[in-house]
């Protein structure tokens, strides 16, 4: 395969390189092999008509990290790619052509399934989504995402620890969704909880008076909801007193007058959106972006810098306290603890002290 792509590949046009501080940044294009030098290659879906945008936050949260980092360190290449997974395949293989030591990205789920079942990672490659349970990384592969499964698992953690024993899970048919609600089901039988019912999204005036019928039941002493913000909004006014627990999807733009209907529901977020004056936090620069999800795209890339960093130093078990959580590695996944917090005066509150 190398050399297929390698005679198929056109000679590389660089763009003007950039100095960021004291970070050498060379934006290329698509078409074949840069120049060869050690150095940190960031692969990002910044030509994907639907990604471009997410991409372009990751990439501002990485040179962000990078403007602190030492001066030994490599370059950073940024290596714009798009959605085709061949495509992504064949810049991986120029990065490592030109020199990468480091490879962060990709960022699409189908481009990491692409790049570990390929034959190509040959040095320690960042991948910035996560795998189908069943398909394993190749050995220098390490996976660091917003993954809403390790926050789903995190709250039921903190629904026992509540002392919760029997829950419902509102769910719906997406696939965020279902990854959410299957996520917290497992985690919370592990930790001796009963799933009561599964319940079905609906936003017709029948099927909200059947959750809340359903609820007055009082058989569970909390409900999880496995859905993003505006289904969440539409459900809370159905569930009573019943203590409500969610992920940071819950957490979403809700403008000046915050999200009263949310006030009392438990739920996880990265220290980014909760804790600007934590020390890991406060020291990267703020950027406006028009939507929540950005931003922690943006912090994202912070701690995709910082953690690719320990894998160039080869350290053996890399930990970091992260704009993202606090992080450490678990079978070449990087595991995310975030914030414990609850919705007080439609405003998010942290909960308690992180560990």
């Amino acid at each position: 395969m190398r050399r297929l792509v390698h005679r198929l590949a056109v000679a590389l046009v660089l763009l003007p390189a950039l100095l960021y501080g004291g970070i050498t940044v060379f934006a290329t294009n698509t078409a074949g092999a840069a120049a060869r030098e050690p150095h940190i290659a960031l692969i990002l879906p910044l030509t994907s008509p639907s990604f471009a945008k997410h991409a372009d936050a990751v990439r501002q949260g990485f040179m962000a990290a990078a403007k602190g980092a030492p001066k030994n360190i490599p370059p950073v290449r940024v290596y714009p790619v798009n959605e085709d997974t061949l495509n992504v395949l064949t810049i991986y293989e120029q990065a490592l052509e030109s020199g990468a030591q480091l490879v962060v990205g990709p960022l699409t789920r189908n481009g990491v399934a692409a790049l570990a079942a390929s034959s190509l990672v040959t040095v320690p490659t960042l991948a910035l989504n996560t795998l189908e349970a069943k398909a394993g990384a190749p050995a220098r592969m390490y996976l660091f995402g917003l993954g809403v499964e390790q926050e789903a698992r995190q709250i039921a953690q903190i629904a026992r620890d509540d002392g919760r024993r029997n829950a419902f899970v509102l769910g719906d048919g997406t696939a965020l969704g279902k990854r959410m609600r299957q996520a917290f089901v497992a985690e919370f039988a592990r930790r001796g909880g009963i799933t009561v019912a599964e319940l079905s999204f609906a936003d017709d005036q029948a099927g909200l008076a059947k959750l809340r019928q359903t609820v007055d039941l009082k058989v569970a002493d909390m409900l999880f909801m496995a859905v993003d913000a505006p289904r969440a909004k539409i459900a809370r006014p159905y569930l009573g007193s019943l203590p409500v627990y969610a992920t940071s999807q819950i957490n979403a733009d809700a403008g000046p007058s915050g999200a009263s209907e949310f006030n009392g529901v438990r739920f996880v977020e990265m220290p980014w959106l909760l804790q600007p004056d934590h020390p890991a936090v406060m020291i990267y620069p703020r950027v406006q972006f028009d939507s929540i999800e950005f931003e922690r795209l943006y912090a994202l890339g912070i701690d995709a810098f910082r953690l690719g960093l320990e894998l160039l130093k080869g350290t053996r078990e890399p930990a970091i306290d992260g704009v993202t959580g606090q992080i450490r590695l678990r079978e070449q996944q990087f595991v995310r603890e975030l914030t414990a917090a609850q919705f007080v005066n439609g405003k998010p509150a942290v909960q308690s002290a992180r560990r």
